[in-house]
């Protein structure tokens, strides 16, 4: 790793948008270390560390945790993997984040995915659970046999109230909202580079190639 430049991205996109299935293709493809924001925040929870304890108070409380916690989280876990090149998803979502992020590290690349809202909801609303088994079906590409009734049981199927359409649509808007100063941000900086399609298996080319040409492959 030390006998090439270490390269420094994110990635962004909005919840159903293919984003985590892109970053692990980019991290098995390039070679990056992946840090997702989610995840460090959830094992410093359960390691009670310190930080950790202070953003369960805010989320116990129903409040966002403030940036700079976040920021603190971030910054500490990144550290950690200094020597390597990585790819944040998750952080920076405020433009006072990538403000501090910029202080210490700064990014050869955004990725920005850009699936239509409508596909998004589609794809969301389209999932249903069996609550005792925790059985997961998409009326799309996994649909149970009888419509609203699960294959093993016959038991009634139920929608969690983060895939109902009204909190879709709400999610999605509020994503929209929060992100966007931070995508102009990085446009201002000539980092952002925009992917758009419908489909992860067909967006996936575009941001392989565009990779190829900044990372040796791996794979």
């Amino acid at each position: 790793m030390a006998s090439r430049p270490l390269f420094r991205a994110l990635i962004m996109g909005p919840p159903g948008s293919g984003k985590g299935t892109v970053s692990e293709r980019i991290a098995k493809s390039f070679g990056l270390k992946q840090l997702s924001s989610g995840e460090v925040l959830r094992t410093n929870i359960r390691g009670h560390t310190e930080v950790g304890s202070l953003a369960k108070s805010f989320i116990d409380k129903g409040k966002l945790v403030p940036d700079n916690v976040i920021t603190r989280l971030v910054l500490q876990e990144l550290k950690n993997i200094d020597q390597y090149s990585w790819l944040l998803d998750g952080f920076p979502r405020t433009v006072p984040q990538a403000e501090e992020l910029h202080k210490i590290y700064q990014l050869d690349t955004v990725i920005k995915l850009n699936v239509p809202f409508e596909t998004i909801k589609e794809r969301l609303t389209s999932r249903w659970i069996h609550p005792g088994s925790g059985r997961v079906y998409n009326t799309n590409f996994n649909p149970p046999t009888v419509a609203g009734i699960d294959d093993l049981t016959g038991e009634p199927l139920v929608q969690r109230d983060d895939d109902k359409p009204e909190t879709v649509t709400l999610r999605l808007q509020a994503y929209e909202e929060l992100t966007h100063p931070v995508l102009e941000y990085y446009r201002s900086r000539g980092v952002l580079e925009v992917f758009s399609g419908t489909e992860t298996n067909k967006i996936w080319p575009h941001v392989h190639a565009f990779l190829s040409k900044k990372l040796p492959l791996l794979c």
